[in-house]
């Protein structure tokens, strides 16, 4: 109970550094007042889309409580609603954080480059330092009151949930609203992206923070908790079991609690590894790149110290499980960086075949997200194997620990990159001087690379907690059934049901990416519309009706973001329902497989899509308003949706899916 405690007060200690540096954030110079302007209504849109998320939320939250409640328990429906709540709280803070720091970014921008980050790598600190405070105290919290890490997973269940409809809803607003913009304004009517002529910029920005800062925050808040609750529950029913290989010096408490102190010391890691991203330099990413490897290096000396504290020499084989972990995030992190980044060849080959048009873009982007998937995967396996050979199934549950481990300054570098968008596109529309513009378009390039690192690291993350939480099913369904649990392909039923596994994510992606293109297609119409009926609009002598392009888009998403939801929930039920346990051991690892591939092969080519068209943007190839130009926007639209909408959402749904199996584990045998 000490060590809960303990681990408990790490994470509020961290809460109160978060609101410290909200606090100097909202001192900052906040710029003119048409900056001023341009920020409130970022804000109050995202706000006003948030708002009405969480009310169709709130209904889906409350009936499935209901359910926990009468077919499991009470107490794991306890752990449900608090754990959907902080979820939805984690978003939320970040959200607010980073939409009142966009204009404060831009005005720092004025001083130096250097000022700039400051500010917005801080706003990032706040929402990276919230996610794993309120993660770590939340489970603290129900497992002072419970003691017993079987029912907090009704807490992983409602994050899950509440970050699939936030990471889906946000994507559709903020891909549908992009897609639009750049569609008619950079296409048809040859402005940039931020200009305020074009109806669709405001709806634009608003996107940036409900998908890419509340939708991620939420998406890595149950990620963490997830890793965090799968290890406990398995240090539990694995410790006096065959099979266990971490020696006995330490207790079975020591075991289920070695996750939490784990993640208690990576929040003071990441703190700070915050202190290292701070002077001035040329290269940005540079300095984010010091605060995470600096963050990863303490993490790694405070794990070894706890786990030769509390388990124990014999128990050493945890640590090298978290260190394979850990070493394997900050691979695919770089790795990402190499294929997104457009310093390098498969983003520059992209920018080159643009040249020859739209379809070459399209080929190449697809080609260059499918060959990224081979390090990742060899990557996670071999971190899989090392942890295993250490740690058994214990092992590869506290792997996904380690990878988590320095949450808060990682999800930091992520957060920071929709922050640096929102400022260069207050520079353009502020009509600040070319100088401000240019840092902040820097500042915005280096968040392309950091939230394309941060897309990779969330999808190995969700990886290796999948693979813990299928351990964790293996095991529940175990004690329910009494006998052993034995998935075979020779079980014509559990070949059904990897086929139907491997299918999800494919359905999953289609109702996600259907969605954006309806939105998209409502909003070029509409901006299409204003340049047609607003006389002066294109002369900038008139103002653009920017509040219906925002209601389109929210429209559209909250309608949109039920079904693939809510069929991400039933799937495994009713799996487990009409085929059995068996049957739903095989779709879990179907939609792990294809799921895991599918995510690294969008996210990538989303993010070198983009960056091939920022590589032109800056001079190279015939610039802005070039064929090759246009060919590239073509090549970002359809990344678009790849990266911020069904890329994200299948590392929560793989995630969810495995959650669900185990709640109610019990209903199936």
């Amino acid at each position: 109970m000490e060590l809960a405690v303990i681990s408990l007060a790490c994470a509020l200690l961290s809460l109160a550094y978060a609101g410290f540096l909200g606090l100097k954030i909202s001192k900052a110079d906040a710029g003119t007042p048409l900056m001023r302007e341009i920020s409130g209504a970022i804000q109050a849109g995202s706000k006003a889309f948030l708002n009405r998320e969480y009310k169709t939320l709130v209904v889906v939250v409350i009936v499935i409580a209901v359910i926990i409640a009468v077919g499991i328990n009470i107490s794991t429906a306890v752990n449900f609603l608090c754990g959907a709540f902080l979820s939805a709280l984690s978003g939320n803070i970040g959200m607010r954080v980073a939409t009142a720091a966009n204009s404060r970014t831009a005005a720092a921008a004025e001083k130096s480059i250097g000022s700039g980050l400051k500010i917005a790598f801080n706003s990032g600190a706040v929402m990276g330092i919230v996610v794993v405070g309120l993660g770590v105290s939340g489970i603290s919290i129900m497992y002072l009151i419970f003691n017993d890490p079987n029912v907090i997973y009704g807490f992983g269940f409602g994050a899950s949930l509440v970050a699939l409809f936030a990471r889906v809803g946000g994507g559709i607003f903020t891909k549908g609203a992009d897609v639009g913009a750049d569609l008619v304004g950079k296409v048809e009517a040859g402005i940039p992206e931020d200009d305020p002529r074009n109806p669709a910029v405001i709806a634009d920005n608003v996107g940036d923070n409900v998908g890419d800062v509340a939708g991620m925050g939420a998406d890595l808040f149950e990620s963490y908790v997830d890793s965090i609750i799968a290890t406990m529950a398995l240090g539990l029913v694995l410790y006096n079991a065959d099979g266990w290989n971490l020696g006995t010096s330490g207790s079975m408490l020591d075991f289920v609690l070695l996750p939490l102190i784990l993640a208690a010391a990576g929040i003071i890691a990441s703190i700070l590894g915050c202190f290292l991203v701070q002077g001035e330099s040329k290269n940005p990413a540079k300095l984010l790149n010091r605060g995470i490897f600096g963050a990863s290096f303490l993490f790694i000396v405070f794990s070894l110290l706890l786990v030769y504290y509390f388990v124990g020499a014999e128990g050493m084989g945890a640590f090298y499980a978290i260190a394979s972990g850990l070493i394997a995030g900050v691979i695919i992190g770089l790795v990402t960086e190499y294929y997104t980044s457009d310093n390098n060849k498969p983003t520059r080959s992209i920018a080159e075949a643009s040249q020859t048009g739209a379809g070459t873009t399209v080929i190449t982007g697809l080609s260059v997200g499918m060959i990224s998937t081979i390090v990742p995967i060899l990557i996670v396996s071999l971190a899989m194997i090392v942890a295993y050979k250490y740690g058994g199934l214990y092992g590869i549950a506290i792997s996904a620990v380690g990878m988590l481990g320095t949450l808060g300054i990682t999800l930091a570098t992520d957060t920071y990159g929709p922050v640096a968008d929102n400022a260069a596109g207050i520079a353009e529309m502020a009509k600040m001087n070319p100088e401000v513009r240019s840092r902040a378009e820097e500042l915005d390039g280096v968040g392309n690379t950091t939230a394309a690192m941060g897309k990779g690291f969330a999808i190995a993350s969700a990886a290796l907690t999948t693979l813990a939480l299928f351990a964790s099913y293996i095991q529940a369904i175990q004690i329910v059934k009494g006998s052993e649990l034995i998935i075979s392909l020779s079980d014509p039923m559990v070949v059904v049901g990897l086929f139907l596994g491997g299918m999800l994510p494919f359905l999953f992606c289609a109702l996600a990416m259907q969605a954006v293109g309806e939105t998209a297609k409502m909003m070029v119409e509409e901006v299409r519309r204003q340049f047609k009926t607003i006389k002066g609009l294109m002369e900038g002598k008139a103002k653009p009706d920017y509040n219906k392009c925002i209601d389109i888009s929210t429209d559209t998403a909250i309608k949109r973001m039920t079904l693939p939801s809510l069929i991400a929930i039933a799937s495994p039920i009713a799996v487990g329902l009409l085929m059995g346990p068996e049957a739903l051991g095989g779709l879990l690892i179907g939609t792990i497989v294809t799921g895991f591939l599918l995510a690294i092969m969008m996210a990538n080519s989303g993010g070198a899509w983009d960056n091939a068209k920022k590589y032109i943007e800056k001079g190279n190839l015939g610039g802005k308003g070039s064929a090759a130009h246009k060919a590239a926007v073509i090549g970002d639209t359809v990344g678009d949706p790849f990266k911020d909408t069904a890329g994200p959402s299948l590392n929560i749904l793989i995630k969810l899916i495995s959650i669900i199996a185990i709640v109610f584990a019990p209903l199936f045998v």
